[in-house]
């Protein structure tokens, strides 16, 4: 297979890469989406949503990414169902492949080792790339981490959640539990207790790592409690979630639950970029606008003459840019990520004029 070329390559097919690719295609830069194996992000996991703008009654998330694609589609993004396995971005135009060596599976790259990563990705770069591009958005994303114990995938958006900011108002008057112990924890109990009628917090420790404020606002909360010292060991349903089985202080209990929030962090999926671009210490991409001291100092070196920071989405690699929950430490939200899309497709289409 030859090298192909394009002006712009898009890495990622969530909100934030659907995104960008509706706005490069319409400035008429003709993009390469790469959608990986399995497109459209997390919400992809998603039932319903209602806290994006534009649909009063919600959305399905499946349905949406599939309006998100077929859009940019539509203004001739060219979308690949293909998953990057390597970049070069030391040299331009920058090099993508999309090959994997036998036996390895894209699974891997979430799992492997750096050392292991670099060892998989010399034998990928020995072959021909699959394509060279002038300009690269980055927007692979991340992923919630999963406890890995029996149902909660089976009723991933049945009853098990990953985001309680996005999906509280579905378990009014519901008795729920959260799974985790940081602020991501205290922050999804905060959005349950808002609708729902129990909120029972499982902890494996005896004390909080989240921040003091956060575990005061959620202590004294009425409608909250906590299981110390304890693991969530499976999640019982029929179709949705009807119970949990946790372990107390060794004593296994059955308890009744209508929803199951894991709250136990988010994890960038940018581990393909480990030698490529400057990440933070949580494998989180650093822009011009990343809120944390590599961001500032990224930003005060891209001043203009005006005062501005130029390219304000741009990563460490000029011509690289990166939109969405691979670069945002906070919000993880579709409509952010989104924004996000639209600001990096933006500045790759004014970094691409001034050349």
């Amino acid at each position: 297979m030859s090298t192909t070329h394009t002006t712009l390559a898009i890495i990622g097919s969530g909100p934030a890469g659907y995104t960008a690719a509706v706005y490069s295609a319409r400035a008429r830069l003709n993009p390469t989406l790469f959608a990986g194996f399995q497109s459209g992000g997390q919400l992809m996991w998603t039932s319903d949503i209602e806290n994006f703008p534009g649909f009063p009654e919600g959305v399905a998330g499946p349905h949406l990414m599939q309006q998100m694609r077929q859009q940019a589609e539509k203004f001739g993004t060219t979308i690949k169902d293909e998953f990057v396995t390597a970049v070069d971005f030391s040299q331009k135009p920058f090099r993508l492949w999309t090959a994997l060596p036998e036996g390895v599976l894209p699974a891997d790259f979430d799992h492997k080792k750096p050392e292991e990563l670099l060892a998989i990705r010399s034998k990928i770069t020995a072959l021909e790339p699959t394509m060279t591009a002038d300009a690269v958005i980055v927007a692979t994303g991340a992923t919630a981490m999963m406890l890995g114990v029996p149902g909660e995938k089976e009723f991933l958006g049945k009853g098990v959640s990953t985001c309680a900011v996005c999906d509280a108002a579905f378990y009014r008057d519901k008795d729920t539990f959260v799974i985790g112990g940081g602020d991501s924890a205290m922050e999804d109990t905060m959005a349950l207790a808002k609708f729902a009628k129990s909120v029972t917090i499982v902890h494996r420790r005896d004390t909080f790592k989240a921040s003091k404020i956060m575990q005061e606002r959620v202590l004294s909360h009425e409608k909250v409690k906590v299981l110390w010292n304890t693991t969530l060991d499976e999640i019982v349903g029929n179709g949705m979630v009807t119970e949990i089985k946790v372990t107390t202080e060794g004593t296994q209990k059955t308890l009744p639950a209508q929803g199951v929030f894991l709250a136990i962090g988010h994890r960038p999926t940018n581990r393909l970029f480990l030698d490529q671009l400057a990440l933070d210490s949580h494998e989180y991409l650093v822009t011009r606008q990343s809120p944390s001291k590599l961001g500032v100092a990224a930003a005060q070196t891209a001043l203009t003459t005006e005062g501005l920071v130029a390219f304000p989405t741009m990563t460490s690699v000029p011509g690289v840019f990166a939109a969405g929950d691979g670069v945002d430490l906070r919000y993880k939200q579709a409509v952010t990520a989104a924004g996000m899309g639209c600001s990096a497709a933006l500045d790759a289409e004014r970094w691409l004029e001034q050349r």
